[in-house]
């Protein structure tokens, strides 16, 4: 299935260099955002079904994402797409030189189960956009919504265009040994490590939109009630299978009981008293990630941990209650793995310059989190500090906003998406060098004494 997928599609490289051009994308995408809206009521009933979802929450993040994306791209899509002039350098002058978008060819995007719908069909709104032919991999974690999505995309799109192909690790490892022209990965930085290893064996392109523990620091001048607004909402929706979630958060020793007595108002406001009955609320995807989760959960308790809100599970019904943490140390899984869960630690610190000391010896994180008034602080933090991006007072948002690249660095990942940026992620930006009345001829050989006059003086002009 995998190699003949591929096959069918690699054939098409050619054709569609020519035959795929702003029209054709141009329906491809707007028969792929009528799908989705044909099958609104599918798609909430197959991620409730997977992760218990909301209905609302699988709205305003999994479909709004994805048409949101698309529309931002019909909007765009030929502009992106046309050829630019490029001014010459003063070597080249006699030349024309101009950049060519093209597509990269076919095409593996390989989702995750945490928003198994967005994060599918979000990048290859992109490659579509680009002009590839491309292979969807859903997530086996999340069964319904991959079957739903095999559905949708056939009912949309023709299979000589896209093709999804369901299956496990054994599918993936089929699908990565093939010679795709890019690959878009989004998952562990673990399973990453795996990607690049084997893109590496084709020399394909790649694209991991990874992960990591991504921190919160408030100020000393943060807006406490503010701050755990945003930080409820981040952490806790989907229940915290986000890969920018808030992972920890990093509080003033002066104010963190204050922090406390407002973040549990908030998850009481968001949730309820018990969020267990909340139609608010997901669950885990399934019974290994929740034992993971619990053990996480129990070593931390059994450490020393206080839980100051939360704690309560249900493994029959894999549900997690939004749960914080207080006294948690380094040698404890929570601070040492990326929790992706509704686990939330909440540090005490006294020195600031020492949070992002501890911050910038760690692994470079997906997100970093700031919550402060004062722009001397923000900037002092901007500037200290590296991550894929920096939210200010906010959580979460930067994903949505389609002129700002989505992406990592280092280990929370490699290139970057979303608009514009996905749209090169699947191009190849071809020079094109066009000689008019260059003077390149006068310095050929030999290399007569005139033309080292000659060269000698190019090089004091142009060097």
């Amino acid at each position: 299935m995998s190699g003949a997928a591929f096959a069918r599609l690699a054939a098409g490289n050619a054709t569609r260099r020519t035959g795929f051009g702003y029209a054709e994308r141009r329906a491809a995408l707007t028969a792929l955002a009528k799908a989705i809206r044909a099958h609104e009521a599918e798609i909430m009933a197959a991620l409730a079904t997977d992760l218990g979802k909301p209905e609302t929450e699988t709205r305003l993040t999994e479909i709004v994402p994805v048409l949101a994306e698309i529309r931002h791209t019909l909007a765009h899509l030929r502009r992106w797409m046309k050829v630019r002039r490029v001014l010459p350098t003063l070597a080249m002058l006699g030349t024309r030189a101009r950049l060519r978008p093209e597509p990269k060819g076919t095409v593996l995007v390989i989702a995750p189960w945490n928003y198994p719908f967005s994060l599918a069909l979000g990048p290859l709104v992109s490659a579509l956009a680009a002009g590839n032919g491309a292979v969807v991999k859903p997530s086996e974690l999340a069964p319904a919504t991959s079957a739903l999505i095999v559905r949708l995309v056939a009912a949309a799109l023709p299979e000589d265009v896209v093709a999804v192909v369901e299956g496990g690790v054994e599918t993936s490892t089929e699908l990565l040994a093939l010679p795709f022209d890019h690959i878009f990965f989004t998952g562990s930085p673990a399973v990453g490590r795996v990607v690049m290893a084997a893109a590496a064996k084709t020399l394909a392109s790649v694209t991991l939109e990874l992960g990591g523990k991504s921190p919160v620091i408030l100020g000393p001048g943060a807006d406490l009630k503010r701050a755990a607004r945003m930080v409820a909402w981040g952490k806790f929706a989907n229940a915290g299978q986000t890969c920018i979630a808030p992972d920890h958060v990093f509080v003033p020793r002066a104010q963190e009981a204050a922090f406390l007595t407002a973040l549990r108002a908030e998850i009481a406001r968001m949730y309820g008293t018990d969020p267990r009955s909340s139609n608010s609320f997901a669950r885990i995807v399934n019974g290994r990630h929740f034992a993971r989760l619990k053990a996480m959960l129990d070593e931390a308790r059994s450490g020393g941990a206080e839980i100051v809100a939360g704690g309560e599970a249900d493994e029959a019904a894999r549900y997690l209650a939004p749960t914080v943490l207080t006294r948690t140390d380094e040698a404890m899984a929570v601070s040492r793995e990326e929790i992706f869960g509704p686990v939330l630690p909440v540090i005490a610190y006294d020195d600031l310059d020492a949070v992002l000391g501890q911050i910038e010896a760690g692994e470079k994180p997906l997100a970093l989190y700031l919550f402060e008034r004062d722009r001397a602080v923000i900037e002092h933090i901007s500037a200290t500090t590296t991550s894929g991006a920096l939210g200010v007072n906010i959580t979460l948002a930067h994903y949505l906003h389609l002129n700002l690249p989505f992406g990592g660095i280092g280990n929370s990942g490699l290139g970057a998406a979303h608009g514009i940026w996905g749209f090169r992620a699947f191009s190849h930006e071809k020079p094109v060098l066009e000689d008019r009345f260059s003077s390149l001829g006068l310095l050929m050989p030999p290399y007569t004494g005139a033309k080292a006059r000659l060269a000698k003086l190019v090089q004091r002009l142009v060097g």
